[in-house]
């Protein structure tokens, strides 16, 4: 028998349906509370809001659970890799051996920027933030790829093999050129290489010399961007499913996420539990200090990578990537003080009362700058990275979006606050 739930205003009431997920989440069905009462529902920031039935991710902030296509995180780190990983987020299962094959030949045969298209850098600075050149030269694909891109789905859908290996292995590619344009480098040709080793290849080889890779790295690499990989409905992804929503193509869809990404309360979180570390570093503190301060209420001592907006238990993520990044450091002989100042200030939160009261756990954050840092990517390329995981998790929230016969556009509703009705004044008789 259908649940309903009942909503009394005045003296009407007004019945809406439950609806129960595969993992027991409870929801309101209220998309004909408008229709059928005058009302809307308030949700700031649609934190209590549903926008969509989706079987990509379950997250269960509140005992600290990410699944993807119901396969625990810990164990797709541990067992799978990003390649695999990106295949199971787009295509529901994880591929068998001549599934993943062919995968990963579209990965390569799509590696390489042409020729036109690499002369869009040419009107970018060389200081020119990455994320915006990113955006652009990945909205750029719509135009250098029409007919992948037609803003219809039923045609977009038919090539939508073709035009998902494309983005995954390009906005790679484009991301390691943009590290080389700002240093002034001459561009690299993509290698028959795998997924991440051709990412190091792109970004650091020498002109006759070529990266020296490492597997440790690569191992590291590879973490990084499956942690990244999908994370339910967050900023970027409800982006790319609202871009996605109004028939938008695949790549304009990507270059809205990307832009989402790059807000500094989203994907630029990285980038600031850095600068906070060096920032302890550079005064001469073990973080013993800066907590202190922090707790204090201090604006200055603002403690980032710890709690989530998602997430009150430890963020699952953060204890796979903490674990491998003393493991990376040291498998690479590099000893990092910011990341002894790291362990110092997750070992106080973890004891602290302040902390553990208020469920202010490190997150996945804190702890992938240090391994990027170690990688020797620099710090305006955090988020590049963080865009390239994220990847697969876009592709296929836009898939489901096109998928879906019964979708219709993303339109929020409003309260309006401004004034009311009034007439118009020419501006003779204007005070």
């Amino acid at each position: 028998m259908q649940k309903t739930a009942l909503l009394k205003i005045d003296d009407k009431e007004i019945a809406c349906p439950v609806m129960t997920g595969t993992e027991g989440e409870l929801a309101i069905d209220a998309r004909n509370l408008r229709k059928d009462s005058g009302y809307i529902f308030y949700d700031q920031g649609y934190g209590n809001t549903g926008s969509c039935e989706s079987a990509i991710t379950f997250l269960d902030g509140d005992n600290g659970i990410l699944r993807h296509r119901g396969y625990p995180i810990d164990q797709l780190a541990g067992r799978s890799e990003y390649v695999e990983t990106a295949y199971l987020m787009i295509y529901g299962e994880l591929p068998n051996q001549q599934q993943r094959t062919a995968f990963g030949q579209r990965l390569r045969e799509n590696a390489a920027i042409e020729t036109q298209m690499q002369k869009i850098f040419e009107g970018f600075p060389k200081d020119a933030p990455p994320m915006a050149m990113l955006s652009s030269i990945v909205g750029s694909l719509a135009a250098h790829y029409p007919q992948l891109a037609t803003n219809n789905f039923e045609k977009d859908l038919q090539q939508f093999d073709l035009a998902a290996a494309m983005a995954i292995s390009k906005i790679r590619t484009i991301g390691a050129m943009i590290y080389r344009h700002s240093r002034g480098l001459p561009f690299l040709h993509p290698k028959d290489l795998p997924f991440c080793d051709n990412f190091l290849h792109l970004m650091f080889s020498e002109p006759y010399q070529d990266y020296v890779l490492v597997p440790e790295v690569t191992k590291a690499l590879n973490l990084i961007l499956l942690m990244h990989a999908d994370h339910e409905q967050n900023c970027s992804t409800s982006t790319v499913r609202m871009v996605g929503s109004s028939g938008a193509n695949l790549f304009t869809s990507l270059s809205a996420g990307i832009n989402a990404l790059s807000g500094p309360l989203h994907g630029g979180a990285n980038t600031a539990v850095m600068q906070m570390l060096q920032s302890i570093h550079d005064e001469h503190d073990d973080g013993t200090r800066f907590i202190s301060a922090a707790k204090g209420g201090s604006k200055s001592n603002r403690l980032m990578g710890f709690g989530h907006a998602v997430y009150r238990n430890f963020d699952p993520r953060a204890r796979i990537i903490g674990e491998a990044c003393s493991v990376v450091l040291a498998k690479l002989g590099k000893s990092d003080p910011l990341l002894e100042i790291a362990k110092n200030l997750e070992q106080a939160a973890l004891k602290d009362d302040y902390f553990i009261s208020r469920k202010l756990y490190p997150n996945v954050d804190f702890y992938s700058g240090i391994i990027m840092r170690a990688l020797g990517v620099p710090t305006n390329m955090f988020t590049v990275l963080f865009a390239m995981g994220r990847a697969p998790g876009w592709i296929a929230n836009w898939r489901e979006v096109a998928s879906n016969p019964k979708g219709r556009i993303y339109r929020p509703r409003q309260i309006y606050v401004g004034p009311v009705k009034r007439d118009y004044v020419p501006i003779q008789q204007r005070g």
